[in-house]
């Protein structure tokens, strides 16, 4: 690796998991938020939906007109809109000023994940150094969903809840400086016409399935607001299907959906993503409710979560490197399949914590060798005109699964819930399941360009 090419690194991995933080430092701070501006209880849920819904809807889209409009153009309108919306949402005042911010910060998600990760893979040629470059890049986002509850915790109690919003403002802006000294511009020669009908009906589809998700988390599934958004979504997915199989420019060629390596690999990514965040949904529930921790205890127990997804990412490239893409795939999720299921031995009492601190991290390291096979497999055999395609591809797998992963394990422990402890356990020998059955996906590699 180059001088030039760890700068880029650099660069590009500090607006990755700058841009992972952002998914998780304000749950912690929403009850102070909602005290603040004035929220009601049964709004608050919506600081953090109004930004996936804006962050999994458009991803897809921004990356297209990334690898159409240039990826480095893309990064920077991101990083600023990024920038402008953190300050917004830092001064405001009122619950609708805060929202509108909100949007933003997932809009500018959207924009800056696909852009970023194509810039990536673009800049290092498929192999030994994209595989590390992208291990890094999955160890570093992973390690930002953990470690945004625990910085959200210490701003909202040392300082205030304003600076989970205003730490977004220097990294913008030292981005900004940097990047167009550093990140060298690529788009194809002749470009194509864009393709508005698929962008509509995919952009329309993700949106409804996003939000169907959110509220069946909330009101369970027997809600009819959400089963018809999911409905809705899924038909609009449907539509968007036939018409890129008839468009002459299509936004997602079907050929590129086809192919078994970005096929069932974004299904491998699917998995991991819903699988770990439910996973950490249910014992934030057991840390809590059963032993009593406070939220910033939580947040600090999930360090050492943190801390295996860390050691994932830097021996994922090893594990892919000796045995492949399908082989890294099926060993990431075995050990992650094992270490959930150890947690279904959890009791009430306090000396159990020390099960759930060997356990998180031995699957955090299970969970990133996952993820870290799934972003090299999706993206490779793909020529560089198609990265961003694949890249968002790859980004709205997994803004997809850590939407619906926490709805569908909140549905199932409620389900069983005879107490909360009940609940969890059922819901984590379920999610245990899902993972061990993820393990036999053995996407065939397609090196063809």
């Amino acid at each position: 690796m180059s001088a030039r090419q760890r700068m880029v690194l650099v660069l590009l991995l500090g607006s990755q998991f700058m841009l992972a933080v952002d998914f998780s430092i304000l749950n912690v701070a929403l009850p102070v938020i909602g005290a603040g501006l004035g929220f009601g209880l049964a709004d608050l849920q919506w600081v953090a939906t109004t930004f996936a819904l804006a962050a999994a809807g458009f991803t897809l889209l921004f990356g297209r007109i990334a690898d159409l409009f240039g990826r480095r153009r893309l990064f920077l309108v991101g990083m600023a809109l990024l920038g402008i919306s953190s300050l917004a949402g830092g001064l405001a005042s009122s619950p609708g000023v805060l929202l509108a911010a909100r949007v933003a910060q997932g809009l500018a998600t959207a924009i800056v994940t696909p852009a970023g990760l194509s810039l990536l893979t673009t800049s290092f040629r498929e192999g030994p150094l994209r595989a590390r470059a992208l291990g890094l890049n999955g160890a570093l986002m992973s390690a930002g969903f953990t470690s945004g509850a625990i910085l959200g915790g210490l701003l909202t109690e040392l300082l205030s809840w304003r600076w989970a919003f205003f730490v977004n403002v220097p990294v913008a802006l030292a981005v900004l400086v940097a990047a167009p000294a550093l990140l060298a511009e690529s788009r194809p020669e002749r470009r194509p016409r864009m393709d508005v009908p698929g962008a509509v009906t995919v952009t329309a589809g993700l949106l409804a399935l996003v939000f169907g998700l959110t509220r069946a988390g909330e009101h369970g599934f027997a809600d009819p607001v959400g089963v018809g958004a999911l409905v809705a979504g899924a038909a609009l997915l449907v539509v968007f299907w036939f018409v890129e199989r008839r468009a002459a420019s299509p936004l997602v060629p079907v050929s590129i959906m086809a192919r078994p390596n970005v096929k069932w690999g974004n299904l491998a990514g699917l998995i991991a993503f819903a699988t770990e965040t439910s996973l950490v949904f249910l014992m934030t529930l057991y840390l809590q409710k059963v032993l009593g921790y406070t939220a910033l205890a939580t947040g600090l127990a999930f360090g050492v979560l943190g801390l295996g997804t860390v050691l994932g990412g830097v021996v994922a490239p090893r594990v892919l490197g000796r045995f492949g893409g399908g082989k890294a795939l099926a060993a990431g999720f075995a050990v992650q399949a094992v270490a959930t299921a150890a947690l279904a031995l959890l009791g009430a009492e306090q000396g159990w914590i020390w099960l759930l601190l060997a356990a998180t991290f031995v699957g955090g390291v299970g969970n990133m060798v996952a993820i870290v096979a799934f972003m090299v497999t999706a993206t490779s055999g793909l020529p560089d005109s198609e990265q961003g395609l694949a890249t968002g591809l790859a980004t709205m797998t997994q803004q997809v699964g850590i939407t619906m992963g926490i709805p569908v394990m909140s549905a199932v422990a409620t389900a069983a819930m005879g107490t909360v402890l009940q609940g969890v356990i059922v819901a984590v020998l379920v999610n245990a399941a899902l993972t061990l059955a993820a393990a036999f996906i053995r996407p065939r590699q397609d090196n063809a360009a």
